[in-house]
């Protein structure tokens, strides 16, 4: 235990520039989070239904202007998302984040402002527009923010800095909701009470913004442009080395030797290239499925609609939904942090992926189980079971789904494609985040506990996708992931599984090293490439096979 802690300290003082930058890009999430917890709180205030009318209408009614408040933001983000690709490959990373960042302030500034001088009429059309520009911001942050960090960070911590967006989403989360739940109890009934979280929604937008200009533009965008030097500096700010560390050096040739030929591609050839081989088209779909089963785990549903959900189960009065909802929010925040910090290099993205569904999915089965059994919303012993059912979905999806799906799209998605598929995966979370946001009140109030059981099947179904077709991507330099992918991807997915090795009998994958030595026999270096780099690319090739698994973070590449 004392050898691991200060190993991991070892590692915080060698990498801190590169979980600095990680911190500062994840600011970005904690706005994210931030909305996704704050409008569910929001809606349930009386205050806010009484300025804009909503207590006069039927619960049908209330339900779609909730739904429509609500997903809003999720088409502006979608829009967000879908042209990142476009203005980071033309603009970088940095740049565009932190426009978005401007976007997302914009947009918070006038949704606290909805409705003052205006009649309440006017202030929703008011606070429609303003946070659909506030989610066009929030969107091409959530597009990019996981493609800059799993970029920049270096492969011995890629897992945890790209984990850390859903730190930052769970910190956002769980910061809205007590805000929600003080202004219920601090704030007398009026339009401070409803105003002030929107207000407060201003302050992580701030911040990411003031971090970001600290921080280094994307090494390999420097690298698709040419600009050889500034990815040079940048790489050796990430790894706290001098330009010319051999590390640096070598890292640098391979980044370079994997964009021969694919410099500076337009948005629609990038999108037309993710069908230009099987290998690669699944690479590039991967994130967008991860992303989709993602929502369907209805950790949004809670998310956005956890004051609600807390009243079916028998919990009666505004603030103790809005407590109950609090409570939900630190519980996935502390999980998260324990599988980012202990869990997720250990177990790697699989297992999380694997154990999170199939408990997850346990979690909503009792839930809709418990609902269907006892329909009245009257307080019984099996009440407090499923509340804690809920919290304990809000662990499990923390152990894996949560943040995971982030980190295996980034990494598996190649690398000259990356920014196009990540914005497609984003656009794809943006997309059935709206669906989920519009259909789950609907679905409460139309089919009741079977709204639980539908994530809940779809959780398992998620973990036996993960179990069959995803190979293990813990440990392996973002170059090399191509050769899980080469041959083999369903024997290698299974023979990664926990227990898979039964189903694949005397088979084995062909290993990555031997696909890797083959690669490197048969390649030829293009006559453009200078001789620096071939001779850079020879270094490279020396260094680069590795005897096992266990030896995947002892060579000298940085990312």
């Amino acid at each position: 235990m004392a050898t691991t802690l200060k190993r991991e300290l070892r590692d915080i003082i060698q990498y801190r520039n590169a979980y600095f930058l990680a911190f500062s890009a994840t600011t970005g999430y904690v706005c994210f989070g931030w909305d996704i917890g704050l409008i569910g709180g929001v809606l349930a205030l009386p205050s806010f239904q009484e300025y804009f009318g909503l207590l006069s209408e039927s619960a049908s009614a209330r339900a779609s202007l909730s739904a429509n408040i609500v997903s809003v933001l999720q088409a502006g983000g979608f829009f967000g998302a879908l042209f990142s690709s476009y203005f980071a490959s033309r603009f970088g990373r940095k740049p565009v984040l932190l426009a978005s960042g401007v976007i997302y302030l914009i947009g918070s500034i006038i949704q606290s402002t909805a409705g003052i001088g205006t009649s309440p009429a006017v202030g929703l059309k008011v606070l429609y527009f303003s946070r659909f520009f506030g989610g066009m911001g929030v969107g091409l942050m959530s597009a990019l923010v996981p493609t800059y960090v799993s970029e920049c960070a270096p492969r011995a911590i890629r897992g945890r800095c790209t984990g850390s967006i859903e730190v930052a989403v769970g910190l956002g989360n769980m910061l809205a909701f007590w805000v929600n739940y003080s202004v219920s109890l601090n704030i007398s009934p009026g339009q401070m009470q409803w105003r002030l979280p929107i207000i407060a929604q201003i302050i992580p937008g701030a911040l990411f913004l003031f971090f970001m200009l600290f921080q280094p533009e994307s090494p390999r965008w420097l690298v698709e442009r040419g600009s050889y030097e500034e990815a040079a500096a940048a790489l050796a700010y990430i790894a706290r080395k001098d330009k010319d560390d051999d590390a640096v050096v070598l890292t640098l040739s391979e980044i370079r030797a994997d964009f021969i030929g694919k410099h500076r591609l337009p948005l629609l050839t990038q999108f037309r290239k993710m069908g230009e081989s099987k290998i690669i088209f699944l690479r590039c779909i991967i994130p967008s499925l991860a992303t989709f089963f993602q929502q369907w785990s209805g950790t949004n549903a809670i998310n956005y609609y956890a004051p609600e959900i807390f009243a079916s189960l028998g919990i009666s009065s505004t603030s103790s939904t809005l407590f109950a909802t609090g409570i939900y929010g630190v519980v996935k925040f502390v999980m998260t942090l324990i599988t980012l910090a202990f869990i997720i290099e250990s177990w790697g993205r699989k297992r999380t992926l694997i154990y999170g569904g199939l408990s997850q999915g346990l979690m909503m089965l009792w839930i809709g189980g418990y609902a269907g059994a006892h329909p009245n919303q009257g307080i019984v012993p099996g009440t407090y079971v499923s509340i804690v059912a809920i919290y304990l979905f809000g662990v499990f999806f923390s152990l894996g789904w949560g943040f995971t799906p982030l980190v295996l799209g980034s990494e598996v998605a190649p690398g000259h494609l990356r920014t196009a598929a990540m914005s497609l995966a984003t656009a794809t979370t943006w997309l059935f985040t709206y669906v989920i946001a519009q259909i789950t009140p609907i679905m409460l109030n139309r089919i009741t506990y079977g709204t639980y059981l539908v994530f809940g099947v779809a959780s398992f179904i998620m973990a036996v996708w993960v179990y069959i077709f995803i190979p293990e991507t813990t440990g392996y330099p973002l170059e090399d992931i191509k050769y899980l992918f080469e041959k083999d991807i369903i024997v290698r997915s299974l023979e990664d599984a926990p227990g898979g090795r039964i189903f694949v009998g005397k088979r084995r994958a062909v290993s990555v090293e031997e696909l890797k030595a083959v690669d490197v026999l048969s390649m030829n270096s293009p006559k453009d490439i200078s001789e620096e780099l071939r001779s850079e690319e020879a270094s490279a090739q020396g260094h680069s096979l590795r005897n096992s698994n266990s030896q995947k973070f002892e060579d000298p590449l940085i990312i």
